[in-house]
């Protein structure tokens, strides 16, 4: 019985270890949604105006550009 725990104890650690060292290669960190919906647009005399697409002002009718 103890022998078998032991060897079933032994592959489990054996796979993780194999697991955990087998990608090397770091992965691409792929953009969320909260990080694709982050670009704002704002009108530069207006600044209460604002969008997450570019347009027109509908206040003035200038274009809207990027917030920072």
């Amino acid at each position: 019985m103890k022998k078998g725990l032991l060897t079933i104890g032994f592959v489990l650690l054996a796979v993780l270890m194999f697991n955990a060292c087998g990608n090397s290669s770091p992965k691409e960190k792929q953009p969320t949604t909260k990080e694709v919906a982050k670009v704002e647009y704002t009108c530069p005399m207006h600044p209460e105006v604002v969008s997450d697409k570019p347009g027109d002002c509908p206040k003035c009718g200038m274009a809207l550009v990027e917030k920072k």
